[in-house]
């Protein structure tokens, strides 16, 4: 088989180090009857350890060529696609089961696949991603650094953000700029009830002007929508703990 030269429009870095994928696959710990879909699988580093105690196996593969050596095996279903158009929530109503995703996340638009997949949330057990370390440390950030911002807020308000293991650029072909790690993203099982897109808009605000006190950002936002709760705008965005912007949403989306 012709070696596959890796795309650089498609943000393709191959997994290679062998004892590190089955750390990985370790943490995943697929079982009998779970419905697992990788994002994707690329050369198949992560896809055939999987195979080896879980079958069948969903994947989502936007190269071509790629697409068409998996579809060569009887135990993988490939969706060769964007993974930004697959539907997850309907692929999860066809498999009539909730999903496990995984995968080795394009760099380049890692952020915009997981806020698609946040729209499925209710549709997935768990998810486990290798991504730049960078991005992860955002995610399961706390309060009061710099890490900590409107990706933190926009997660961690649907999910149980935990960084599972560091990789080095070295495990991989060709080896990437930055150094990555794995993130484990469980969702909450009691979320608040707030409108994803009413948070989505006050933590934009907030953290929009993040040197500045909210007052300066988040103040113009909630005078715009009559708020006439009592929140401490004499903050900065990044001091505010998740569970405060959820409770300022849900008071003016208690408003209206």
């Amino acid at each position: 088989m012709p070696q596959h030269i890796p795309r650089k429009r498609f943000g393709q870095h191959f997994l290679t180090d062998t004892v590190l994928i089955d750390a990985i696959v370790d943490l995943i710990d697929p079982q009998p009857g779970e419905t697992l879909v990788e994002i994707g699988p690329g050369l198949g580093a992560m896809t055939l350890p999987l195979l080896e105690r879980h079958k069948p196996l969903t994947v989502i593969e936007l190269d071509r060529d790629l697409a068409a050596r998996l579809r060569k095996r009887d135990d993988v279903e490939v969706i060769e696609s964007d993974v930004l158009k697959v539907d997850f929530k309907a692929l999860a109503a066809t498999k009539g089961a909730k999903l496990r995703v995984v995968g080795n996340l394009p760099y380049n638009i890692s952020t915009p696949i997981l806020f698609h997949l946040l729209e499925a949330v209710d549709d997935v057990v768990d998810q486990h991603f290798m991504l730049q370390k960078e991005v992860v440390d955002r995610m399961a950030a706390g309060p009061g650094g710099k890490d900590y911002g409107r990706l933190s807020v926009m997660l961690q308000w649907r999910y149980d953000i935990e960084s599972v293991l560091d990789v080095p650029p070295e495990a991989f072909d060709p080896p990437p700029r930055v150094d990555s790690a794995i993130v484990r993203m469980q969702p909450l099982k009691m979320p608040p009830a707030v409108n994803p897109t009413l948070l989505g808009e006050l933590v934009a605000s907030a953290f929009s002007q993040r040197r500045k006190l909210l007052r300066h950002s988040l103040g113009h936002w909630l005078t715009e929508r009559g708020y006439a709760g009592h929140f401490n705008l004499q903050r900065r965005a990044e001091e505010v703990p998740v569970d405060e912007f959820v409770a300022l949403a849900l008071e003016v989306q208690g408003q209206k």
